[in-house]
């Protein structure tokens, strides 16, 4: 893995600290946070002034990628439609344009799936209950809100994006990782079985999408849950981050509670909306969305393994298969998608 350069130093984070935090700031320490798969830099702050030192004590620095000459960065975007809405999101002291640094609140160390592997059933579900609560809120306040100010507004899950992440599974982890060629008409066989698979979705209605709703993005602060990475924000259908919390590569549900989870969100949605949402309907949704959702997760982790020389996330390839085994199993017209995916991935079968 490529270590990125840092773009600062203590005396130039000691310079902005003591103008936007607080003037008695006089030293910052800090030190590396790891990060998921993605090409940001996280570091921790550690700030020391006076006597009359007042402000935070630690902050959270994130680094870009590299220096942004527009000023419209999605993160700050949508972080500030998201906290205008009184929804949990870390807050930004500051905006380091020309270095491409931004100055977060610090959430602490503990991630929900830190606190789920330590949780009995009961904390577990409780956990849960909150996550898919906050979803509910988060989605159905966000959609009510938007307008054209919030980038998510503009971006669809359309057929077009979730067919990029299809071919993106295909070229990183079928062709990459397993290095299968496909021959044209299974190619095609495929593509064509995935392209109606997203054609189901993309006619879903659309609501405000996180997009990265899982366990390693969310916070445990004081026994509630914080949001973070939500910069990919986009339109999509409300079953699109059901599927990123309740089929986490990273963390696998008993299938009692998943269940117990979508009801309960369905529940959410149908009270606030006044209409009765089929049952039958939305869990068919939710499995369209999961086998989408995983399929393309699968891309991502193989992307890390033969592009990035990151092979820490290829442990969690099975588990994410098996999700798309049982939800094609489940949803039997899919067929047509079943067969032709065994054929290219045999783990695909059933034992």
């Amino acid at each position: 893995m490529s270590k990125i350069t840092e773009r600062f130093d203590s005396r130039q984070l000691v310079e902005t600290l003591s103008s936007v935090i607080h003037p008695a700031v006089v030293r910052v320490k800090h030190t590396a946070l790891a990060g998921d798969a993605s090409t940001r830099q996280y570091f921790r702050l550690q700030l020391e002034g006076g006597p009359a030192f007042s402000g935070p004590r630690t902050l959270v620095l994130m680094q870009l990628p590299q220096p942004e000459k527009n000023k419209n960065n999605n993160f700050i975007a949508i972080q500030t439609f998201l906290s205008g809405l009184s929804l949990p999101v870390p807050k930004l002291h500051h905006y380091d344009q020309a270095n491409g640094l931004l100055f977060l609140e610090d959430c602490g160390d503990e991630t929900l799936e830190t606190a789920l592997l330590q949780a009995d059933r009961a904390s577990l579900e409780s956990y849960y209950i909150r996550a898919v609560d906050l979803l509910f809120t988060m989605q159905d306040e966000a959609t009510r809100a938007i307008d054209s100010k919030c980038p998510a507004h503009s971006l669809r899950f359309d057929v077009d994006k979730l067919m990029w992440e299809m071919d993106f599974m295909l070229e990183h982890f079928v062709g990459g990782l397993k290095n299968t060629v496909l021959d044209s008409p299974t190619r095609e066989a495929l593509r064509g079985q995935l392209t109606r698979l997203c054609e189901v979705l993309a006619r879903q209605p659309l609501c405000f999408t996180h997009r990265d709703f899982h366990s390693r993005n969310l916070m445990v602060r004081e026994g509630n849950l914080v949001m973070l990475d939500f910069q990919d924000a986009r339109m999509g259908p409300c079953q699109y981050d059901l599927a990123s919390l309740l089929r986490d590569s990273h963390l696998q549900l008993a299938d009692d509670l998943v269940w117990k989870m979508v009801d309960r969100f369905r529940e959410h949605k149908q009270d606030r909306e006044g209409t009765a949402l089929n049952r039958e309907d939305f869990n068919r949704v939710f499995d369209f969305m999961s086998i989408q959702r995983n399929l393309k997760a699968v891309g991502t982790f193989a992307y890390q393994s033969v592009i990035k020389n990151n092979d820490r996330y290829l442990k969690y390839i099975p588990p994410t298969l098996d999700y798309v085994k049982n939800a094609l199993a489940r949803q039997t017209e899919l067929n047509p998608l079943r067969e032709v995916l065994q054929k290219v991935l045999p783990e695909l079968k059933k034992d």
